[in-house]
């Protein structure tokens, strides 16, 4: 066996393993930012260039700019954008083809811009575009590898470990997608978490841009854990449902009701001052006390909630804090008479 032979068989176990490696990263998480660090760090190690960087597309302003960068010249790039169609990697974004070259001196397309500014020498580039169906997201780039060793099995190898990087950024930018456009809540029908603050920031602009006030009610029913632990999940979840149905069925058109997570509640009730809140509030504590759940599964459950309240301006200024006002007024209801509502600023009513 010669050396040349054996030389290629490392090479070919080197690449197994950080195949294997790159699967695991992808598979073990959806940080797009460890995978993408695995990767890169993996390329690294297998073609040891003097300098690398991931450089992103970004679409709306047709540029590049290096979302990972590592080596000497690191630092130097963090603020550095590049149009799409300008220097190697602008080309490769632009035509989605990669793009090899053995010296850069020769290639017109080289920009020199950039190592004006990091005070390095590039001499080679290899640079591999990380594509979707239909357009580039990103380009690998990397700066002075030994060219002597550079042949199709190694081109192939980069054009699969760019592949991995391509399919790890869309997923992970589907799920952010996903994540975007649920904002209901799937047991209650009702808003989620995430909605809340979104909305709450928007009502806090308009408020202080027209001078309304709003307010919000932070509603935690009461003993529901002896509800899961005597009727099981099933009934829990129902209930949930169920108690999400009445608070929606006591609000006008233009209030939000939201399931805050557990067993919590949030109402935003726009352009309303503390009093008629405080209608609206004990409308709700009173309804819980003469409703009667899960009828259909001949329970006929009566559950309490302890209710605080808060309201913008006068309590607080920001959507943090309105929610937190709010939240404290419900716990002194909490610990101490439940099944009641708490005022900021006036503590439980009597």
């Amino acid at each position: 066996m010669s050396m040349a032979t054996g030389a290629q068989a490392n090479r070919h176990l080197q690449e197994l393993s950080i195949f294997h490696d790159v699967a695991k990263a992808l598979t073990s998480s959806l940080d797009l930012d460890s995978i993408l660090q695995t990767i890169m760090e993996k390329m690294a190690e297998y073609f040891r260039p003097d300098t690398w960087s991931l450089l992103m597309v970004d679409e709306e302003r047709e540029e590049l700019y290096f979302a990972i960068a590592v080596g000497t010249a690191s630092e130097a790039l963090k603020n550095v954008r590049l149009k799409v169609g300008e220097g190697i990697a602008g080309w490769v974004a632009k035509h989605g083809e990669r793009l090899v070259v053995p010296d850069v001196m020769n290639d017109p397309r080289f920009a020199k811009r950039i190592d004006e500014m990091t005070k390095w020498e590039t001499r080679s580039i290899i640079c591999v575009p990380l594509r979707s169906k239909h357009r580039v997201l990103g380009v690998i780039q990397l700066v002075n590898v030994n060219m002597k060793h550079f042949n199709d099995q190694e081109v192939f190898f980069l054009q699969s470990l760019c592949d991995y990087a391509a399919i790890a950024i869309e997923n992970a930018r589907s799920v952010e997608r996903i994540q975007e456009l649920t904002i209901t809540d799937d047991c209650t029908g009702l808003f989620n978490a995430r909605h809340l603050y979104k909305t709450l920031e928007t009502e806090v602009y308009r408020s202080s841009r027209f001078g309304y006030e709003f307010t919000v009610l932070f509603i935690d029913l009461d003993h529901f854990k002896q509800v899961n632990d005597t009727h099981g999940h099933l009934i829990g979840s129902k209930l949930l449902n169920e108690i999400g149905y009445l608070i929606k069925a006591q609000l006008r058109l233009i209030d939000y009701a939201f399931r805050y997570g557990g067993d919590e509640f949030v109402v935003l009730l726009p352009q309303t001052g503390k009093e008629a809140a405080t209608v609206v509030a004990k409308r709700l504590r009173d309804s819980m006390r003469s409703s009667m759940f899960c009828s259909e599964e001949g329970l006929n459950l009566n559950v309490r909630a302890s209710i605080g309240l808060a309201t913008y301006p006068h309590d607080a200024k920001t959507p943090h804090d309105v929610i937190r006002q709010a939240d404290e007024m419900m716990y002194l209801v909490k610990n101490t008479t439940r099944d009641n509502i708490g005022i900021a600023q006036r503590g439980v009513m009597k």
